[in-house]
């Protein structure tokens, strides 16, 4: 049995959370704090095995509450934050300070008890409830994309490869690992999905960018792909590549969710594989799941190098493990050792 501390300051998301979770057989709630300090109280006494946290709390808000739970009780928590430009940049904060997971709590929030929500917040406890935490390491930022070269060479449309990338929970993390390590005259462009809400996405590619040598964007409908440059699919779009008069472009679009997500890896790994004129890479990273399993199939028909990370570095192993039942996967590999296997790969 899962033993879950739900913390929110809202008596109305407190009770619709426990609601949903107490109806899983697996899972009990033992426990509800409508504050940080609470909670802290609460650990000690009830023995959770996963907290659910909301950031904006008073007292003791989320953000300090987790520093404590992460470094005193090493127990996972998954983070409960609102659909907002500060809210996804103080869920990705969390994310750095050790939290597994974060919900993003929707404007109405009665909409917690669809079936499909309700689904994912299942599927999130089980799946953070055996995990530990752990604060990502410290990257230095770099004045390398500052240089008149860096430019000249980011505005080239010419570049020898492709490289997709597909990732869900731990995804942030794994990437802000894994993207500054890459040279920003990498002979490649980068293209992304990370399943996300709108507006987290933006923050995510902000914070990347700040950390990387390539230059890193949400991508927008239309544009051209850059060598040295990379392009996280925005939340709630599905993200294509696809060659207009000789340009490899982004197209954009919200046609119908596949497994309750949209955007998908299957989609952007599925056109990519199409396009014959390029060098293409396929890399599953943590996360969920098994979306990714189909695409990077699609990328290893097509002459495609792929990697999928490995068990012991991932959050979740469901998409890269999902990936490697396909028989499509080159490497398995840790996520340190994935950039230096690009680098090799890609040139510069």
């Amino acid at each position: 049995m899962i033993k879950v501390l739900v913390v929110d300051d809202s008596a109305l998301i407190r009770r619709i959370l426990t609601d949903i979770l107490n109806k899983e057989k697996k899972i009990s709630v033992v426990g509800t704090a409508k504050n940080g300090k609470e909670a802290l109280e609460k650990i000690e006494i009830l023995k959770p095995d996963i907290i659910t946290l909301d950031i904006e709390m008073p007292i003791m808000d989320g953000m300090t509450a987790l520093k404590h739970i992460v470094s005193r009780y090493k127990l996972p928590v998954i983070m409960i934050s609102t659909l907002s430009q500060e809210g996804a940049e103080l869920t990705l904060e969390a994310l750095d300070q050790g939290a597994i997971d974060f919900l993003a709590k929707p404007t109405n929030v009665f909409r917690l008890d669809q079936r499909d929500i309700k689904e994912e917040i299942i599927e999130k406890v089980k799946a953070a409830s055996k995990l530990k935490p752990s604060i990502k390491r410290k990257t230095k930022n770099t004045m390398i994309k500052n240089s008149p070269s860096m430019r000249t060479i980011k505005n080239n449309e010419n570049f020898k490869t492709i490289l997709a990338v597909g990732t869900s929970t731990g995804g942030p993390r794994a990437l802000q690992s894994l993207l500054p390590d890459i040279p920003g005259n990498v002979n490649a462009s980068i293209v992304i999905v990370q399943h996300m809400p709108a507006k987290f996405t933006k923050s995510l590619a902000d914070r990347l960018d700040s950390i990387s040598e390539i230059s890193i964007k949400e991508a927008e409908d239309g544009d051209v792909l850059r060598r040295g440059c990379g392009y996280i699919a925005p939340g709630d779009y599905h993200m294509q590549i696809k060659d207009l008069n000789g340009k490899l472009t982004i197209k954009l679009n919200q046609k119908p969710k596949i497994m309750g997500l949209r955007p998908t890896v299957d989609i952007l790994m599925e056109s990519v594989a199409s396009i014959p004129t390029h060098t293409k890479i396929g890399v599953i990273l943590t996360g969920m799941g098994s979306d990714g399993a189909k695409g990077i199939l699609a990328m290893k028909k097509n002459g495609a190098y792929t990697i999928a990370q490995d068990q012991a570095t991932s959050t979740v192993y469901g998409m890269p493990r999902a990936a490697f039942e396909t028989g499509a996967i080159d490497d398995v590999l840790a996520l340190d050792i994935i950039a230096e296997k690009l680098i090799n790969k890609l040139g510069v």
